[in-house]
């Protein structure tokens, strides 16, 4: 794995034997309840293969991390209901969401990939942060 500098809007990158995985986290005002303890965040994923053989990706685990330190874990196959396979010099992105019940948080985790000949292993998602807009106290 290769960290990658990306403070992009608080996103993040990592490379993992030649995954590229690129978030762009973003704050969904319009789907959010902030007096109501609901703040909804959405995130936009690229997968990229920068190897030299195709790679599948099997299953997604996160690690999601709230203001007030409560944790949660989630495991799934595939992503948004596709197990893609990635060609060389090609990406694959979707996006998806998060709600947490504070203002901000952290994800992170790791994609299960196979290369061509049955290999597995996990490509990092490297930290990003959900921050919902500061209010404007004037």
């Amino acid at each position: 794995m290769v960290p990658v500098e990306a403070d992009r809007s608080r996103g993040s990158e990592a490379i993992t034997r030649g995954v590229r995985v690129s978030v762009t986290p973003s704050y969904r005002q319009d789907r959010s309840d902030p007096g109501a303890g609901r703040f909804i965040f959405s995130y936009r994923v690229r997968i990229a293969n920068e190897g030299e053989a195709p790679v599948s990706l099997l299953a997604r685990r996160w690690v999601i991390v709230d203001a007030d330190g409560e944790r949660h874990e989630v495991e799934g196959e595939g992503v948004v209901g596709l197990q893609p396979q990635i060609q060389p010099g090609a990406a694959h992105e979707y996006e998806s969401f998060c709600p947490l019940q504070t203002a901000w948080g952290t994800m992170e985790g790791s994609y299960l990939m196979r290369t061509a000949d049955g290999e597995e292993f996990h490509a990092e998602i490297a930290r990003f942060y959900l921050a919902a807009p500061v209010p404007d106290e004037n």
